[in-house]
């Protein structure tokens, strides 16, 4: 072989190497980078020209979308904004993420300006009977996780009641994140014949693709107190699988008087196609102001 076809070949080969190495850079450069992509959670996503309400207390207001800004107000819960526009800019805290937000509001009869961040607002807002109900996520906290011997990233989200101008009660409870945040719904339904009990309050995130759980968390409302009931977990895998709970309540078929049901039902199909089931259930007595495990 002359030296100048011996020349092409390891000029050749050393061409592939070079695209080779720029290759793998290029995908640890992009692998990185979405790695560090910062991402805000669905149940933070605004609609302008809406209005909305504070759910952290003495949220501050900035003269620019970011957290390097001058404060030029706070705002107390359950102050009214109007959403102008959703800014570009997104702040992540814990395991909550939202985009800044350009917000109006009143307070006296002065109209302001400025900026917020959108994990300060509440994900959904009621008023029944005279009273204002807000959901919101409060924080992010770090636990051990028994299972796995580790400290775990856990959202922590509440909801509170306002009377007049005063928070009267709040009640907090673990929440989902990342997937789990996609959406978030909050309903009032009636007091289910439970003794004492004013209304129930429904507080839902959720995810929108199979595999993702949500969490439902049943709030009793009763004397101007709120009570948390014990949460529900449902997820679903197209027909593979679902693992699903819910309450019966004595309004609800099946339910038994100063009582509420907690059943689960739990399907898996195994490598034949055959669905195995599970199901378990127990019983809380409600006395009226609390509840308790038969």
């Amino acid at each position: 072989m002359g030296k100048s076809a011996f020349g092409k070949i390891m000029n050749h080969n050393n061409m592939k190497a070079l695209l080779t190495v720029l290759f793998i850079l290029v995908l640890q450069f992009f692998s990185a980078q979405e790695e560090n992509m910062v991402y805000s959670d669905g149940v933070f996503g605004f609609e302008e020209n809406k209005t909305q309400k504070i759910f952290t207390d003495w949220t501050r207001v900035r003269q620019e979308p970011n957290v390097k800004s001058q404060v030029t107000d706070s705002l107390q819960t359950n102050q009214q904004v109007l959403i102008l526009k959703k800014e570009e800019a997104i702040l992540r805290l814990g395991e909550r993420g939202a985009n800044w937000y350009k917000v109006s509001y009143q307070k006296g009869d002065a109209v302001s300006e400025g900026y917020i961040w959108g994990g300060s607002l509440c994900v959904g807002y009621r008023n029944k009977n005279g009273y204002d109900f807000l959901f919101g996520l409060s924080k992010t906290i770090d636990r051990k996780s028994k299972e796995f011997n580790q400290v775990e990233k856990q959202n922590i989200a509440g909801v509170k009641v306002i009377e007049g101008n005063t928070v009267i009660d709040e009640v907090y409870f673990d929440t989902g994140r990342g997937e789990e945040l996609s959406y978030a719904t909050f309903t009032i339904e009636s007091g289910h014949k439970l003794q004492n009990v004013e209304l129930t309050l429904k507080a839902m995130v959720s995810g929108e693709a199979c595999g993702i759980a949500s969490y439902e968390q049943y709030i009793l409302f009763k004397d101007k107190k709120l009570v948390a009931l014990p949460q529900l977990t449902n997820v679903g895998d197209a027909d593979v699988y679902y693992h699903t709970e819910q309450f019966i309540f004595p309004n609800d078929k099946g339910g038994i008087p100063d009582a509420f049901i907690f059943k689960m039902e739990e399907m898996e199909k195994d490598d034949k196609d055959r669905e195995k089931k599970k199901h378990s259930s127990r019983t809380y007595l409600w006395n009226g102001s609390s509840y308790k495990l038969k």
